[in-house]
């Protein structure tokens, strides 16, 4: 039976969850694994729902073994992280969205669903733009902190694009962030434009993201096989946002 199992019990407030699902330049899965990491956030529950492969994660140095697919909890800050080491299959029936939606029901918490845009011959020089969309009553976050509306018609893909589908039809709370990104490539400097335009204001925490641009090489040789095994798999499995003009 799909479920998320609680392993250390913990005492949040209405949190905001911050969703790093693989997917197009690696943009969320970067944002978040940084989070978990910066602010030592506590491994809290194994993610069991279905869409999730069955393998194991170890650790560098270490010989416990967790679940692919984690939630992480900062009680001094009300912070969620939903952190996945692995590419999901299709949600085809929404299972995977809707185990994830009940939970977060459940928890009174309001995800940050983070995708990339593709952009072929990004200028480095250039900083990435950011925008947002929103589900339920959220969309007011987003003009409070004064994040862009979407320049045109597209759509989000793959299980962020499921999960954001599920909050809109259950009309609950929810924010998509989409940032320009890298189509190839692991892209620090993208996740870190969402973390300093968007992800900091709207769950009102300070990171410090320097590190993803001082260690930007390291992070895209660290990242790079899961960069390559999201571009082999299908567009169902990568979270990403594209123009509608692309199907047209």
């Amino acid at each position: 039976m799909a479920s998320i199992r609680t392993k250390t019990e913990f005492d949040l407030e209405n949190p905001t969850l911050v969703e790093g699902l693989p997917g197009v330049g690696l943009v969320g899965k970067i944002a978040t694994d940084h989070l978990v990491d910066a602010f030592e956030m506590e491994y809290v529950a194994s993610v069991d729902c279905q869409n999730i492969p069955r393998v194991s994660v170890y650790e560098e140095d270490a010989r416990d073994v967790l679940p692919p697919v984690r939630l992480y909890a900062d009680e001094s800050r009300d912070l969620l992280a939903l952190q996945s080491d692995v590419p999901l299959a299709r949600d085809t029936g929404g299972a995977f969205a809707d185990c994830i939606t009940e939970w977060l029901a459940d928890n009174d918490a309001t995800p940050l669903y983070l995708s990339g845009l593709p952009m072929q011959n990004l200028d480095p020089s250039n900083v990435p733009d950011v925008f947002g969309i929103a589900t339920g009553d959220a969309a007011s976050r987003l003009d409070a902190n004064d994040i862009g509306t979407p320049p045109e018609r597209g759509l989000v893909s793959g299980p962020t694009g499921a999960l954001i589908n599920r909050a809109a039809e259950s009309d609950i709370d929810a924010i998509g962030l989409v940032v320009e990104s890298d189509p190839q490539f692991p892209d620090p400097a993208a996740s870190k434009r969402l973390l300093d335009e968007a992800v900091d204001p709207l769950a009102d925490v300070d990171v410090p993201t320097e590190e993803l641009v001082e260690e930007a090489e390291q992070i895209r040789e660290q990242k790079k096989r899961l960069a390559e095994r999201m571009q082999e798999a299908e567009e169902e499995e990568s979270t990403q946002a594209r123009p509608m003009r692309m199907f047209q």
